[in-house]
C-alpha cells in the first residue's frame, strides 16, 4: 500500500511538461536541498507569469530558484531564466553529467543531478531580496506547498482550489 501511494504522489507532481531527463535531474536536485535542511517545490510559477523548475527555501529564510538543463539544445532555446534572479537570493543550473557545463554563465551557480541525488559544483553568487519581496516571494511558495498538499489529499477539490 505504502509502494502505492509513493507512485501516486510521484505522478500527481510530475505535470507532463518535463523530459524524463529534467525529471531525473529535479528529482536530484530536490534531494540535495532536503539534505541541506530546506523546504523545494517544483514549477513554482512566479509573480511574473514564468515558472521556476525548482525553488527552495532555506530554515533561515533565503530563497534559491534552480533552472534544469536537460540538454544543450534546451540551454540555447531559453533566455527566460535571467528574470529568475528577481525572484530569489541565489540561482543555480541543474544539468546531468553529460551537459557541456563550459557554455553556463559563471555568475549563476552550477549543480551536478542526477536521480538520485546531486552536488553543488560552483556556489552560486547571493543577491539577497529586499523584504518587501522576500515576504511575496515566501507566501507564494508556502501557498503553493499548501494547495498541492491539499490537491492530495482531497483529489477532487483540487479543481476548486486552483
Amino acid at each position: 500500500m505504502a509502494v502505492i501511494a509513493r507512485l501516486d504522489i510521484e505522478i500527481a507532481l510530475a505535470d507532463g511538461r518535463q523530459s524524463p531527463a529534467a525529471l531525473a535531474i529535479q528529482r536530484g536536485v530536490r534531494r540535495l536541498f532536503a539534505g541541506l535542511g530546506a523546504s523545494s517545490l517544483p514549477e513554482v510559477t512566479l509573480a511574473s507569469g514564468r515558472r521556476a523548475d525548482v525553488m527552495a527555501l532555506y530554515p533561515d529564510g533565503g530563497l534559491a530558484i534552480v533552472e534544469v538543463k536537460s540538454c544543450l539544445a534546451d540551454f540555447r532555446a531559453d533566455r527566460k531564466w535571467e528574470s529568475y534572479r528577481d525572484f530569489c537570493d541565489r540561482l543555480y543550473f541543474a544539468v546531468d553529467a553529460d551537459f557541456p557545463c563550459e557554455v553556463l554563465p559563471e555568475d549563476v551557480g552550477l549543480i551536478a543531478a542526477d536521480r538520485f541525488g546531486a552536488a553543488i559544483v560552483r556556489h552560486a553568487p547571493a543577491h539577497p531580496l529586499a523584504g518587501a519581496r522576500r515576504k511575496a516571494v515566501t507566501l507564494r511558495f508556502a501557498r503553493a506547498a499548501a494547495l498541492r498538499l491539499h490537491a492530495l489529499a482531497d483529489p477532487d477539490a483540487a479543481l476548486a482550489l486552483e
